[in-house]
């Protein structure tokens, strides 16, 4: 690779970073918002809200959250490659983050979401919630990271042969 690609390269992984950011902080915004401040006020001024099932509401969201930090690790390992870092290791924690990250929140989407919204609203219903973009995400997150492990024991394999050599 010469000078300018790797230079390119990392002009875009510094541009990925902050689509990231801007979209863990938008959606995150817009979610703090709709399930947590718009709630806070509405209960402070004695409106319990749409049928005052805001939690529930909450509850639903809670996936989100878990594939926004999926979002936000593959940004930041977009920022440690723009500074130069290297690829091998960043790309195995990257992996084990972002696939910890998706296959928790694919569990909770199809899972949790149904089991909680049962607690909270004292409701009936199934175990688990037929969500198939859950799912695929769950699957796919643990593949990540089991893809993540086996890179750090790559970079593990590939140390020790360096250091014979």
């Amino acid at each position: 690779m010469s000078r300018a690609d790797i230079d390119r390269f990392r002009l875009r992984c510094r541009q990925f970073r902050w689509l990231a950011i801007f979209m863990v902080v938008s959606v995150g915004a817009l979610l703090a918002l709709m399930h947590v401040i718009a709630p806070a006020v509405m209960a402070a001024r004695g409106d319990p809200g749409p049928d005052g099932r805001w939690l529930a509401g909450a509850i639903w969201a809670l996936p989100t959250v878990f594939y926004l930090f999926a979002v936000w690790s593959i940004g930041s390992a977009m920022g440690q490659l723009a500074k130069g870092r290297l690829i091998q290791p960043t790309l195995a924690s990257a992996l084990r983050r972002v696939g910890l990250a998706l296959g928790v929140g694919g569990l909770l989407s199809v899972f949790g979401i149904t089991n909680l919204s049962r607690l909270v609203q004292g409701g009936t219903g199934g175990w688990a919630y037929f969500d198939v973009p859950g799912m695929t995400l769950g699957m796919i997150g643990g593949a990540l990271f089991l893809l993540g492990g086996v890179a750090e024991q790559a970079g593990r394999v590939q140390a020790e042969l360096d250091e014979m050599v």
